[in-house]
């Protein structure tokens, strides 16, 4: 099984502490973010927890715990995009998550790592020339520490908008001048370069578009054949990504970046980070009345025979 923890909040750079609880404690409670009441715990032993995925933009905090983590197979996506404190209030600077990318990537492995470089959001500010030359500064740096990199553009959600309605999308030029610079770069320093988007199209100047987070990485990371049943999509429509069985929350990431999908209003985070326990089995709270616990269903996914990547 493959346990998600990064596309509801960003569980490394602001609740590790619980984690690593959980790890301790061995199983975790994952409330349904739609059905509130129907609560599904999952172990997490390591003999049905055959890796671990996590997305985040500040890995730091998780690496005191790296050595209790060694028992688990895992993948990292970083995200670093270079954005200032206009859109990304309590991102770390740039310089020191690339640095936070290379230690991990050298204590875990370069198969076990990659790079997000998204959302390009276009203004006066962060104009293409500057994305261009970003990447490539960020594709640079990270040439030796991993060989995979996602992009992608603002998905405009009906929620964003209406806290945000200053956000746009790129143009359709904007988005294939981009295109074709960033599988330039990315050819250049040897990276693979996936997009993380819906824009289909832009495979006609050899962007991959079939998804970024896919049971071929997890099974690169571990060296290992997966055999899954049931896939779950993230984009039924026009996407492969494997992105099931998350344990974190919306509205609870503290990053407060301003284009952000998984948050709320403002006051909506601050109000579950102080509802926040890192003794809960709970990511955010505790039980409640009328809380229906369920089991989940668990196996491994592993052949255990190793292959060669």
């Amino acid at each position: 099984m493959i346990i998600n923890t990064g596309q509801r909040t960003d569980i490394p750079a602001f609740y590790s502490k619980w984690f690593i609880n959980r790890i301790r404690e061995g199983f975790v409670m994952v409330r349904n973010p739609y059905f509130p009441n129907i609560v599904t715990k999952f172990s997490l032993n390591p003999d049905v927890v055959d890796i671990i995925g996590f997305c985040t933009k500040n890995p730091k905090p998780m690496f005191q715990y790296l050595d209790e983590l060694s028992c688990y197979k895992q993948f990292w996506y970083v995200t670093i995009t270079g954005f200032d404190k206009d859109l990304e209030p309590n991102v770390p600077p740039i310089e020191e998550t690339i640095e936070s990318f290379k230690y991990l990537s050298n204590k875990i492995g370069k198969n076990a790592m990659g790079w997000r470089y998204t959302p390009i959001i276009i203004n006066k500010k962060y104009t293409v020339e500057h994305h261009i030359k970003t990447f490539e500064r960020i594709a640079k740096e990270l040439s030796n520490y991993t060989s995979l990199v996602a992009f992608g553009f603002l998905d405009l959600y009906d929620k964003l908008q209406r806290i945000h309605p200053e956000l746009k999308d790129c143009s359709d030029e904007d988005k294939i001048i981009l295109a074709k610079a960033f599988k330039e770069i990315a050819t250049k320093y040897g990276l693979e370069l996936r997009l993380c988007s819906k824009e289909k199209r832009l495979k006609q100047y050899g962007i991959d578009v079939d998804g970024c987070m896919r049971i071929e990485d997890y099974e690169r990371a571990a060296q290992e054949k997966l055999h899954i049943k049931q896939k779950m999509q993230a984009r039924k429509s026009y996407c492969t990504c494997y992105l099931s069985n998350d344990i974190g929350a919306y509205s609870s990431c503290m990053h407060l970046c301003t284009y952000c999908y998984a948050n709320g209003n403002k006051d909506e985070i601050f109000l579950n980070f102080k509802k926040h326990d890192d003794h809960s089995p709970f990511l955010i709270g505790g039980f409640k009345e009328g809380d229906k616990i369920k089991e989940a269903n668990q196996e491994s996914y592993l052949t255990k025979q190793i292959t060669l990547f």
